[in-house]
């Protein structure tokens, strides 16, 4: 069985975001903002400095 550890996360923190993207660490987290406001707006509960896996996945991929 794997460990916490091993898994992904359902939450991505601006390191992975800015490693995925190869960008820098404060466009990273204007991205971040910019999806968290879109869930906001779509009545989602959101959390500073992290976004959700499947949404960030679904934007850039789509």
């Amino acid at each position: 069985m794997a460990t916490r550890t091993e898994e992904k996360s359902k939450f991505v923190r601006v390191d992975e975001v800015a490693k995925l993207l190869d960008i820098s660490k404060s466009h990273a987290y204007k991205i971040i903002r910019q999806l968290n406001e879109e869930l906001k707006k779509e009545g989602k509960i959101t959390n500073a400095g992290r976004v959700s896996r499947r949404y960030l996945e679904e934007r850039l991929y789509c």
